[in-house]
């Protein structure tokens, strides 16, 4: 949650807006730098699975696409994170707003059962991170997943980038 709301917090958000360097880039390091503490620490606990495969005989397809799953959502919700955080200067709200819509998104999969509209079921299947999550699980890799998480972070990377261009642009 510092990505963005510290610079403005600090007022060091001045330089970042000043500096020979795209709006984009900006945003996409910060974002990538995030994704990077997030997959790094995803490939320690991957280390895990070492006395797994001396012990057992587990299914590589399952561990894989709960991996592939994890780093998929991981990045969505980085990008959301992102966005947020671009919004205030506070880290702590910028933190729980992002919880906030996060668990929305979660709860909204998790209401879908109770709906009978087929329009209501629709939108909120569209709109559910954990739905799409499950063929993970599975061991099944679903490409609409992965364009969907691949599509909820370059909307959010996008939307973080317009709010910064409109700043550095005095909007």
């Amino acid at each position: 949650m510092k990505l963005f709301s510290e610079e403005r917090k600090l007022k060091t958000e001045q330089m970042l807006m000043t500096a020979p360097v795209s709006i984009t880039s900006m945003v996409v390091a910060k974002y990538l730098a995030a994704l990077t503490m997030f997959v790094v620490s995803l490939a320690v606990s991957c280390v895990n699975f070492i006395p797994v495969y001396l012990h057992a005989k587990p299914q590589t397809a399952i561990l894989a696409g709960s991996v592939i799953g994890i780093f998929l959502v991981g990045s969505a919700f980085i990008a959301i994170g992102t966005f947020v955080s671009s919004l205030t200067e506070n880290q702590l709200a910028a933190a729980v707003s992002t919880t906030g819509i996060l668990l929305v998104m979660l709860a909204v999969g998790f209401a879908n059962k109770y709906f009978d509209s087929y329009a209501v079921r629709f939108v909120f299947g569209w709109i559910s991170i954990f739905n799409r999550f499950q063929n993970f699980n599975y061991g099944i890799f679903d490409f609409t997943a992965v364009l969907y998480y691949m599509s909820i972070s370059a909307v959010f990377i996008f939307l973080t980038v317009r709010v910064y261009e409109r700043r550095r642009w005095g909007g």
